[in-house]
C-alpha cells in the first residue's frame, strides 16, 4: 500500500523533530556556557552606576548574534540606555517577516536580598540554571539564537524561512522610557507581519500554554486642596470641606454594588469574553486556593459574573494605589487637613483607548470635586491592551511548534493580568503580537533566587526552530484567505476549537 499523503507529512514532522532535538543536543553545553556568560553582565537598567553594564550587554549580545549567522546587527541608541537590532532576511520573495522582542536589561539583584547564590554567578542546580535574568529575560531572548540555527539544521536552508528581526530594548525594567520613540523613529526597519514577543511564560511545566494577552494601563495622582493651611476642626469642621472626606468619597464612587468601575463611559469598546474563551480558561487546573496564598490575600472579590482568572486576565479595574491626607502621627489631632492625595491605576483591556480613559476619569473627577476644593489630576504615560485573536492563523502556529516541542501535548491559552511594552510595537507597527514564552511562575520573575527550568529553556529552543519553518505556510494561506483565492475554514485555522477537542 502506497503512502498516504497524511503519513508523509507526519514522517516528514518525526524527522524534523529528531534532527532538531540532536542538533540542540549536540550544542547544549556552549549555549548553556554562552547564556551563564551573558548573565553574568549585571545590566540593571533602574541603577544609574550600571549603566556601563547595560552597554556592555548590549554590546555582548550584538556580538553573539553576528556570531549566530544575523548579517545585519546594530546597537540602537536612545535617550537612556541601548537597545539591540538584528535581521537575517528570508531571501524568499514571499517570505513574512517576524519581529522578535526582548529585553536585555534585568532587576536589581543582591545576595542579601535572600539570594541562596550570588546573582550574577550563575550556578546550576537539579536541572535549573539560577541567576538573575536566566528567565526575565535574557534566557527567553538567548534561546533564539539556538532555536534559528536548528531551523537552518533541519531544513537545510541557509537563511531561516522567514525574514527574521530582533529588537531587544535595555530598558524594559525602568518602564521603558524611551522604547516607543525608539519604535517610531524605525519603524521602517521594524517593519513586520507579526511580532513574537518572548517576555512571557506558561502555565506551568506539565501545561504547556501560549499566552494571548495582556492588559494596558493607565495612572494618575489626585491633588485635593482645600483650606490654605490645616485648621481647627472645631472652629471651622461641618462649615468648609474637608478634602480628606472628598478623597475618601471619590474612592467610594470608583465601583459600585457588583465591583464593576463606576466610571461613565468606563467600558466603553471593551471586547468581551467570548463562550469560547470562557471555557478555554475554565479548562486551566486553577487552585484558587494555592492562588490566594501566592497572593497573600484571605479571599477573592471582584467584578459579579466573572472567575477569578477572567478578572485578572479580561476585564478592566481601577484600583487604589495609595491615599493620604491630615495628621498621620500618634495620638489624636483635630484638625481639618489642607490637602489630601489620591493615586490610581487602571488596567485595561482589548478595545480600551487610554486617551478616553483619560477623558473619562477626568470628567467623573469633576463632578464629584465639591467648591472649596480645588483639585489637580496627572497621568502618566499609559500602556495599550494588546489581544492575539483565537482564530489568528499565526498563533495555530506558535501552538503547533509548541505542541511538538512538548511530544504532542496539549496547547492552552491563557492571558496576563500585566502589562508591557508589547502594545507600542502593535500600535506603530500595526502588526498582530503573538506572545511566546517557557517561564513558569515557579522561576520568581524580580525576585530572589530567580531561574530557568533547563528542560523548559531547551523547548523554547526547539518550539521556535520548529516555528520559523511553519509560519510561511501558515500566513501564505491566510493571506490567500484574505484576497478571496482560499476558503475561510475555521475548524482548521482556528486554536479555539483545536485545543477544545478531546
Amino acid at each position: 500500500m502506497s503512502e498516504t499523503p497524511d503519513n508523509a507529512v507526519h514522517d516528514v514532522q518525526t524527522a524534523a523533530v529528531r534532527t532538531i532535538r540532536t542538533y540542540i543536543e549536540q550544542h547544549r553545553t556552549a549555549f548553556l556556557g554562552d547564556l551563564s556568560e551573558w548573565l553574568r553582565i549585571p545590566s540593571v537598567s533602574a541603577q544609574p552606576e550600571r549603566a556601563g553594564d547595560v552597554r556592555r550587554s548590549a554590546d555582548w549580545l550584538a556580538a553573539k548574534l553576528t556570531d549566530t549567522g544575523f548579517p545585519t546587527v546594530e546597537v540602537w541608541e536612545t535617550d537612556g540606555a541601548p537597545a539591540v537590532f538584528a535581521e537575517w532576511p528570508s531571501g524568499e520573495p514571499d517570505a513574512p517577516t517576524v519581529l522578535v522582542y526582548g529585553h536585555h536589561d534585568v532587576q536589581p539583584a543582591a545576595r542579601e536580598d535572600g539570594w541562596h547564590t550570588e546573582p550574577f554567578e550563575p550556578t546550576v542546580v537539579g536541572g535549573r540554571l539560577y541567576g538573575r535574568g536566566a528567565a526575565d529575560d535574557k534566557g527567553q531572548v538567548f534561546f533564539h539564537t539556538l532555536g534559528v540555527r536548528a531551523h537552518l539544521a533541519a531544513t537545510g536552508r541557509t537563511a531561516p524561512a522567514v525574514n527574521l528581526k530582533l529588537v531587544v530594548e535595555g530598558e524594559e525594567e525602568s518602564g521603558s522610557p524611551h522604547f516607543r520613540a525608539l519604535v517610531e523613529k524605525h519603524a521602517d526597519r521594524l517593519a513586520a507581519d507579526i511580532v513574537i514577543v518572548s517576555d512571557t511564560g506558561m502555565w506551568s511545566e506539565t501545561t504547556p500554554t501560549v499566552c494571548t494577552g495582556m492588559r494596558g494601563v493607565a495612572d494618575c495622582r489626585i491633588d485635593l486642596y482645600g483650606p490654605d493651611q490645616d485648621i481647627h476642626s472645631g472652629s471651622f469642621g461641618g462649615a468648609v470641606p474637608n478634602p480628606a472626606t472628598v478623597a475618601g468619597r471619590i474612592v467610594a464612587a470608583l465601583h459600585d454594588a457588583d465591583e464593576r468601575v463606576a466610571i461613565p463611559g468606563f467600558y466603553e469598546g471593551v471586547t468581551e469574553l467570548t463562550d469560547v474563551e470562557r471555557e478555554l480558561i475554565a479548562e486551566l487546573p486553577f487552585d484558587e486556593a494555592g492562588w490566594l496564598t501566592t497572593a497573600k490575600s484571605h479571599g477573592t472579590l471582584g467584578e459579579a459574573g466573572y472567575s477569578t482568572l477572567e478578572r485578572v486576565w479580561a476585564r478592566p479595574t481601577a484600583e487604589v494605589n495609595g491615599i493620604g491626607g491630615g495628621y498621620q502621627g500618634p495620638g489624636g489631632k483635630t484638625i481639618v487637613p489642607a490637602s489630601a492625595h489620591l493615586k490610581l491605576s487602571f488596567r485595561l483591556v482589548a478595545g480600551q483607548d487610554p486617551a478616553r480613559i483619560e477623558t473619562a476619569v477626568r470628567d467623573w473627577l469633576a463632578g464629584l470635586v465639591p467648591a472649596g476644593v480645588r483639585h489637580e489630576i496627572d497621568f502618566g504615560a499609559p500602556t495599550r491592551p494588546c489581544l492575539t485573536p483565537l482564530d489568528h492563523p499565526a498563533l495555530k502556529a506558535v501552538a503547533g511548534a509548541m505542541s511538538r516541542a512538548f511530544d504532542g501535548a496539549k496547547i492552552r491559552y491563557t492571558r496576563e493580568g500585566g502589562s508591557g511594552p508589547a502594545a507600542d510595537l502593535q500600535d506603530v507597527l500595526g502588526a498582530p503580537v503573538l506572545f511566546l514564552g517557557i517561564s513558569v511562575p515557579s522561576d520568581g520573575w524580580h525576585a530572589p533566587n530567580e531561574k530557568i527550568e533547563l528542560d523548559l529553556l531547551l523547548k523554547g529552543v526547539e518550539t521556535t526552530a520548529h516555528l520559523w519553518g511553519e509560519l510561511p505556510a501558515a500566513l501564505g494561506d491566510a493571506a490567500g484567505r484574505e484576497t478571496g483565492t482560499a476558503p475561510l475554514d475555521t475548524e482548521a485555522a482556528g486554536p479555539a476549537a483545536e485545543a477544545a477537542r478531546p
